[in-house]
């Protein structure tokens, strides 16, 4: 492993013990108290296990001690024996896979443990007499019971004798047979627990290529100085990678530069953040003079593409500060109004619009005083208007505040208040799909397909806190009929989205799909996320677009047929989700998506977060599958693109239709 074995626990390395000794717990007590359910144990080795393979040795030592004495305070030595059995069979499997080996090191290494375990049990047992006697008579018991039972069944005569005399032989020959019984289970249970934690640890390696080697290190340790840094021929491949994601890499960082980081999507510029925050890379160095110090005062704050991934406090001067240590003196009402949200402290945080959401993010990166602040596509999900005063108010931060500044976009035109930009190229462009032109003619709009009448929606009716989101709604949307609709940021856009595709039932009005409540007929509409990768739950594209689909995973005909519809290779089911670009991962939810062939698709925000080529190709493709008879609502608040694809707009502000347009 290329992570330090030595050293004291770290506050994540704490935390993953406490809840996976807390979960052990409530496994070996439940294992005591409820009839039948002491195998059920044994299926605890699987959260220990992956513990034990994401961690050092001492974590699983901690995580030991921890688990073994609230089963004993909670259910006495039995609890302790239940906690400790799962714990080891956990570690020895999760330890071998974590160091590459198979299922022969586990075993050598389960039968040398068992000789430990039993030796131990013998020898307790030889030491306590009266505990040996309560013990084995208990066993005794159970077992000749057991056989007794099954010599008044038909054919049990044979079954129940062995019973009765393997419970004369453990009374009468107790050394030999406590401890050839104990070192079976030990060698058993591990075997149990290999089998088990195998498909989930391989599922975990390929979702997450070893993610402990994806997290700075040195960000909970030494003196926050991630300035001045500089980046020399800096270049990361992933796990089982082929190729570079990012390759020769060079630019450095002062305090008070403001530098751009452009890109098309695939060039590596997440991964580029990665290393900014602290990721070591795989070739050339990075130079600075102290820890990155990720999240700490004084080190490097993040400012992510989705804001409501960063957002945790449920006020918003609540989250300004949350994760803070005790003593930090922040005037949160200052920082809010200088990322333009003053007076909005008391605000609940579910009711921020995107632009407001980010700019909260912002609020709450700058209360850690930090020296570098990288902002990773942070205009992605924020309208025409608030991508401009967001990037107004990023490029002010250099200015009012002793820092650096990395803003990663892919639009030039937020690159140009920068002191420089670094450009990371162009990526290989996807294949695009068959061409309908000339082949085809588009077909004729039908009857109406989906029908909203008056529709309202209040998130939290009946409640104090309820808000409203749509007013009165009222829209057609036709067989084959392409529509775009467009709103600012808080407009009320993607409830509409989940109102039409059956996942939210109106407060008040109709939403109909055939003339019958959409909510009637979930899956019949397709909606496809802002966010593509929530909707990939799979390791691999293949995988996940089957999961999507609702084919087997090994039905590679039916996930190549539904790959080549937008225009990617069969090849690329065999890609990590996380290896793929923002483009692609788009095409693969769509592709997902087409595939159960549902009467109305619906695309909330298709063109956030791609370049400018993505998003025409993302369009073209889009025609395509328009012309051959889709009938799609696209959701967006960037139309420069999309006048093609859509027949007319429709406009949504405060939750009601403002106008509408033939294109």
């Amino acid at each position: 492993m290329s992570e330090t074995e030595s050293g004291p626990l770290r506050p994540v390395e704490l935390a993953h013990a406490a809840v996976t000794a807390a979960l052990m717990s409530a496994i070996a007590v439940l294992s005591m108290v409820v009839p039948g359910a002491v195998v059920f144990a044994w299926a605890g080795a699987v959260p220990m296990g992956v513990l034990a393979f994401h961690h050092r040795a001492r974590v699983a030592v901690a995580t030991t001690m921890a688990s073994g004495t609230v089963a004993f305070l909670l259910a006495g030595f039995g609890g302790l024996v239940s906690a400790w059995t799962c714990v080891y069979m956990g570690v020895i499997c999760g330890q071998v896979r974590r160091r590459g080996r198979g299922r022969g090191v586990m075993l050598g290494v389960a039968a040398l443990w068992g000789v430990v375990v039993a030796t131990a049990v013998f020898a307790f047992l030889a030491a306590l007499a009266e505990i040996r006697t309560v013990v084995l008579g208990a066993f005794a018991a159970n077992v000749r019971g057991l056989g007794a039972l099954l010599l008044r069944l038909p054919g049990g005569a044979g079954p129940g004798a062995a019973l009765q005399r393997l419970a004369a032989f453990g009374l009468q020959h107790w050394q030999v047979f406590v401890w050839v019984s104990v070192w079976l289970i030990v060698v058993i249970g591990c075997s149990f627990a290999w089998r088990i934690l195998t498909p989930v640890l391989r599922r975990v390696q390929a979702t997450s290529a070893a993610p402990r080697d994806l997290f700075p290190r040195d960000s909970e340790d030494g003196a926050p100085l991630p300035l001045p840094m500089r980046l020399q021929d800096v270049a990361f491949r992933y796990p089982e990678a082929r190729h570079d994601t990012l390759s020769g890499v060079s630019f450095g960082v002062e305090p008070g530069d403001h530098v751009a980081v452009t890109g098309a999507n695939g060039t590596g510029k997440s991964t580029l953040m990665r290393v900014l925050a602290g990721l070591p890379p795989t070739a050339g160095i990075v130079d600075r003079p102290g820890a990155v110090a990720l999240g700490r005062v004084g080190g490097t704050a993040l400012v992510l593409q989705h804001a409501d991934s960063q957002v945790l406090g449920i006020r918003v001067a609540d989250d300004v500060v949350w994760g803070l240590p005790d003593g930090v003196e922040v005037d949160v009402d200052g920082l809010l109004a200088e990322v333009g949200l003053g007076g909005m402290g008391d605000r609940d945080t579910s009711g921020l619009s995107g632009g407001e959401a980010q700019r909260l993010a912002v609020a709450a990166a700058l209360a850690r005083r930090p020296a570098l602040v990288v902002a990773d596509e942070v205009t992605t999900m924020v309208d025409r208007d608030g991508r401009e005063d967001l990037m107004a108010l990023l490029g002010g931060l250099t200015r009012q505040h002793d820092l650096g500044l990395v803003n990663i976009t892919h639009y030039p035109e937020e690159a140009a208040g920068a002191d420089r930009t670094v450009d990371l190229g162009s990526a290989q462009r996807a294949d695009p799909p068959a061409s309908t032109e000339g082949g085809s003619v588009r077909p004729s709009l039908g009857a109406p397909l989906l029908v909203l009448r008056g529709v309202h929606y209040e998130y939290d009716a009946g409640t104090p806190w309820r808000r409203t989101a749509l007013r009165g709604v009222d829209l057609a949307v036709r067989e084959g009929e392409a529509v775009l609709l467009c709103g600012g940021n808080g407009s009320g856009k993607s409830t509409l989205a989940w109102v039409m595709a059956g996942l939210l039932e109106p407060t008040a009005g109709t939403c109909e799909l055939d003339g019958a409540p959409v909510a009637e007929h979930v899956g019949a509409v397709a909606l496809a996320l802002q966010a593509a990768r929530l909707q990939l739950v799979r390791g691999t594209a293949g995988d996940a677009l089957a999961a999507l689909a609702g084919l087997r995973g090994d039905d590679a005909t039916a996930i190549a047929r539904a790959l080549a519809s937008v225009g990617l290779p069969a090849a690329t089911a065999e890609l990590l989700v996380d290896r793929l670009s923002g483009g692609q991962l788009r095409r693969v939810a769509l592709a997902g998506l087409l595939a159960r062939a549902p009467r109305l698709l619906i695309l909330d925000e298709p063109l956030a977060g791609l370049d400018l080529p993505s998003q025409r190709e993302l369009v073209e493709l889009l025609v395509g599958i328009r012309d051959g008879g889709q009938a799609m609502v696209i959701i967006s608040h960037d139309v420069d693109h999309l006048d093609r694809l859509c027949d007319r707009t429709v406009h949504l502000a405060g939750g009601a239709i403002d106008a509408e347009e033939v294109a």
